[in-house]
């Protein structure tokens, strides 16, 4: 097997419970702003709001929308799932203001970035990894200033050499531009790297498509057939990329 000295590490849903930790501060958010006024069953407010963050970050990953355009639509969407605001008036429309959107999205970031939840089995693989001399750096198309949040919240800070996210590089993960700067940035070379990602598109394809070999954490149950480069390794948990590197 081909001896990788670089792993590009992909961060949210791979280490870091990015789906799980967001459930939680999801129900906080809903709480913390009163939106019961609004919303019958809850769960209507979360199914919402996950159908347009999973849209959005697609197209966020692509390019065709900006970071400002995400967080204000993100909120904006599920909000509108509401009849109560769709007739507006009074706190309805206070509601849909763009000033009280990014006060809930900062709120909802805020109480994401506080949660410890990584994936099972993420600090043993990076401890052994680690032990195993590898240089590992974090590559993500997560925002700035939380991401730094969730690293020291999740105690993983200390095992990356380098943080390498996309509002850094000017470009997101898929984009060749991405992962052209991430090996400058990481003063790593093309055909000793490794991208280890659970996003098939965005880690595995990008990589692939830019000459970095492409290990998928398959916790998605995705058909690895439907990418148009096949990964170079599959697993379905983080243990098993022990027994790979």
């Amino acid at each position: 097997m081909k001896k990788y000295v670089d792993l590009f590490i992909d961060f949210d849903d791979t280490l870091y419970d990015t789906y799980g930790n967001a459930v939680i501060a999801l129900a906080e958010t809903f709480d913390a702003f009163r939106l019961d006024r609004f919303f019958e069953r809850p769960q209507a407010f979360y199914d919402a709001y996950w159908e347009a963050n999973i849209d959005l970050w697609r197209r966020y990953a692509k390019g065709e929308i900006t970071r400002d355009y995400l967080i204000v639509e993100r909120f904006r969407r599920p909000l509108l799932a509401s009849e109560t605001i769709q007739k507006g008036g009074g706190e309805a429309e206070r509601m849909l203001e763009p000033a009280s959107i990014l006060q809930m999205s900062d709120r909802f970031l805020d109480f994401c970035a506080s949660k410890s939840g990584v994936i099972e089995g993420a600090h043993e693989l990076m401890e052994n990894l680690k032990q195993k001399g590898y240089r590992m750096h974090m590559t993500s198309n997560g925002f700035h200033e939380v991401q730094y949040k969730k690293l020291d919240s999740c105690g993983l800070r200390a095992y990356f050499d380098t943080i390498i996210l996309s509002e850094d590089a000017g470009a997101n993960k898929p984009s060749r531009h991405f992962f052209d700067y991430a090996l400058q940035r990481a003063g790593a070379k093309r055909d000793t790297t490794l991208m280890i990602g659970d996003n098939m598109q965005t880690d595995i394809q990008g990589a692939l498509a830019s000459g970095i070999d492409g290990l998928l954490f398959n916790r998605w149950q995705v058909t690895t057939a439907d990418g148009e480069l096949p990964p170079t390794f599959v697993v379905d948990s983080l243990q098993e990329i022990m027994t790979i590197l």
